[in-house]
């Protein structure tokens, strides 16, 4: 059995991740060949960005194909990744219209992320022609023998449209194919024509019914993410509860601020159709796990070193950037090792991306806002430290309740050694996300003793249990769920503070509770793959 995953990011190569994507593509193929059921291969390909293709093993081939009206070429390139495994071949295609340097900065980037009134433009044609490519490699044999297609998100999209209206490919329309989605909310949309980012720019001469690969809200645009569903065998999404989500329409519809349920984003038609069709799978993501972890101390030394770890990575990221938010974090972090902070009662801490998604429930639905009440009200012996990125009114968002509140830190960036510490600190973990497919944070933060406070929608849902291992909110409307997370977040934090016993406990099981990707890969053989269906 030989599978090949197409993706946008992995893990596995150093640069290759912007979000939960990368860690998904990069543990998944790993586990697959350790399970005795899969008795096969996994290849993984991505773009090259204009660099993950350096260094390279061997040049595997060089890949003839049309885009836009043009003869294009792509070269095929073997590479190794940060923990080689036998039965594992990490791929890299390479062609210069995928590399996209910033322009501040000069830097790489996965994704461009256009905004304004031209969404994804610039992503949209680079994964177009990644597409073209790989198709155009299935159909050659440049990756080999391949049994079984799995698709990721938005990005493989286009590649489902060739397979299906291309003649060229009518002979991959047998090989089986699977789709994964991990963000619903990111679709890809397009117009057909009359754009030199649309359908007809990238390829002329392809007769589509447009019905078919049309978006379900604008009839002049193709949706990848719903071809992806629409034209695949297998369409998964990455827990069982958000499997039932997404066939739920979102409340009010996609886009609206006021929304306060998010559900199948304008394709809950498609995916409920799929689901009758027993064609859509919720399984969970796992996590990685190891042996002999112990459940790390939260004492003194333990915080005083936080503090001088947070203090030489904002250090840094001031030195290279000079940008002001990294200042004030500096500025506080000094007055607290300064004064020798003692470690406080309870360390709140999130790591997240600072979008909508993730710090919604905490700006809107009370006045103040609602992490300006918590803070309040959790009092000064309780901090609340939080490092992430995103975008430009969210990170406004945490720069203005930092300066409000003398107990919080919100450092303005990511690193691993600082989100590795962060997650082995703290007392209780904050992850009120709007909605959540599986989540990965939530995970880390369990594995390392830490009680997560979440929002109970998707993947939540299904890995924290009230009272048990963590602490869960609901509510219906944006003011019910902005002070459902006050209520919550103070219901978890007294506990820790007056029921020591009881809020052990809660660690404990969290430390003991394991998602493994061993489990959730043996469904993807069965329900996914349908090993047993091929083998009979």
């Amino acid at each position: 059995m030989h599978v090949l995953m197409v993706a946008s990011e992995n893990d596995a190569l150093r640069g290759g991740k912007a979000g939960g994507v990368g860690d998904v593509v990069r543990d998944v193929p790993p586990a697959l060949v350790a399970l005795p059921e899969f008795n096969g291969q996994v290849s993984v390909v991505v773009p090259s960005y204009g660099f993950l293709h350096e260094p390279a093993l061997k040049r595997l081939a060089v890949i003839p194909f049309q885009f836009a009206g043009q003869d294009e070429q792509a070269e095929l390139f073997e590479v190794e990744g940060r923990r080689p495994m036998r039965g594992v071949r990490q791929l890299v295609l390479h062609h210069p219209a995928l590399a996209s340097p910033d322009p501040a900065t000069g830097k790489m980037r996965i994704y461009v992320n256009d905004t304004g009134d031209a969404p994804f433009r610039s992503d949209a044609t680079r994964f177009a022609l990644f597409s073209a490519a790989v198709i155009e490699g299935l159909r050659t044999g440049a990756f080999g023998t391949v049994d079984c297609l799995h698709l990721h998100d938005w990005h493989t999209g286009v590649l489902q449209i060739l397979r299906r209206f291309d003649e060229r490919y009518a002979g991959l329309k047998s090989l089986r194919t699977v789709f994964t989605i991990h963000n619903l909310a990111l679709q890809g949309i397009r117009p057909v024509r009359s754009d030199t980012s649309s359908l007809e720019g990238w390829f002329p001469d392809l007769v589509c019914d447009i019905e078919q690969i049309g978006d379900p809200e604008y009839a002049d645009c193709v949706n990848p993410m719903a071809c992806g569903i629409r034209f695949s065998d297998a369409v998964h999404v990455v827990s069982p509860t958000y499997a039932t989500e997404v066939c739920r329409p979102s409340e009010p519809a996609r886009n609206d601020p006021q929304c306060f349920f998010f559900g199948g984003e304008g394709l809950e038609g498609d995916l409920r159709r799929v689901r009758d069709e027993g064609r859509l799978f919720g399984i969970l993501n796992g996590a990685e796990y190891h042996t002999g972890h112990r459940l790390p101390v939260r004492d003194e030394a333990s915080w005083q070193s936080l503090l001088a770890l947070m203090h030489r990575e904002v250090s840094g990221w001031y030195e290279r950037t000079q940008v002001p938010r990294h200042w004030l974090a500096l500025r506080r972090l000094t007055e607290w090792l300064e004064s020798k902070r003692p470690r406080p009662a309870v360390v709140m801490t999130s790591v997240t991306r600072v979008v909508d998604q993730k710090v919604r429930l905490m700006q809107r639905g009370t006045q103040p806002s609602p992490l300006d009440q918590v803070l309040t009200q959790v009092g000064d012996d309780a901090v609340y430290l939080l490092t992430g990125s995103g975008t430009r009114a969210d990170e406004e968002f945490c720069d203005e309740v930092m300066r409000r509140h003398p107990n919080m830190l919100f450092l303005h960036g990511f690193s691993i050694p600082l989100a590795d510490a962060l997650y082995a600190a703290g007392d209780l973990f904050l992850m009120p996300s709007a909605f959540e497919p599986c989540g990965i944070s939530q995970m880390m933060a369990m594995r390392d003793g830490q009680p997560c406070v979440v929002h109970a929608i998707g993947g939540l849902q299904d890995t924290v249990m009230d009272g048990v291992t963590g602490f869960t909110f609901t509510g219906t409307t944006q003011e019910e769920l902005g002070q459902a997370f006050i209520d919550g977040t103070r219901r978890a934090v007294d506990l820790c503070r007056t029921r020591r016993a009881e809020f052990d406990a809660i660690r404990q099981r969290a430390f003991e509770t394991r998602f493994l990707w061993s489990d959730a890969v043996r469904e993807y053989v069965r329900k996914l793959y349908s090993i047993e269906r091929l083998g009979s």
